[in-house]
């Protein structure tokens, strides 16, 4: 199906039983434990302002798919910038990623951001490939983590 028939709006507090089964979708695709609870308490303060980031679904004219987009802050990126937290889209190959993609790289420029940083897991060249064909670039910075709470 062409990606005109592709819509991307905003997520609201409305949208939340619209996102859980995609995101549960996405995290059995890249093998994420799914903690309902768990996710439902950290995407309301995302779906209720701009606090944080925002959420964007992809119609067509039901949902297929949807992005995180969240809010960070470096000296290095010179201000503002965001971290892509997920994108998911149920039909691939057809150009529907690349205008999620757009749309939330649009929307993280109209919101100040210089910069947009995301991860992939190890196991998934192929993603990678579909970043690098819209201008992301591996970087040589390794990203570590640690559970604080």
């Amino acid at each position: 199906m062409p990606t005109q028939d592709l819509t991307v709006r905003r997520a609201g507090p409305d949208d939340l039983a619209t996102l859980l089964p995609l995101i549960r979708e996405f995290y059995e695709v890249d093998r994420h434990p799914y903690d309902e609870p768990f996710v439902t308490a950290a995407l309301r303060p995302l779906l209720d302002g701009d606090g944080y980031g925002q959420v964007f679904l992809a119609c067509r004219p039901d949902p297929i798919g949807y992005a995180v987009l969240t809010w960070s802050y470096s000296l290095e990126s010179g201000g503002r910038d965001c971290i892509l937290d997920e994108i998911y889209l149920r039909e691939r190959g057809n150009g529907h990623g690349g205008r999620l993609l757009t749309s939330v790289l649009d929307a993280a420029r109209a919101a100040g951001a210089r910069a947009l940083f995301l991860e992939t897991e190890a196991h998934n060249t192929r993603v990678r490939g579909f970043y690098a064909r819209h201008g992301l670039a591996v970087e040589d910075s390794v990203w570590m983590s640690t559970r604080i709470a």
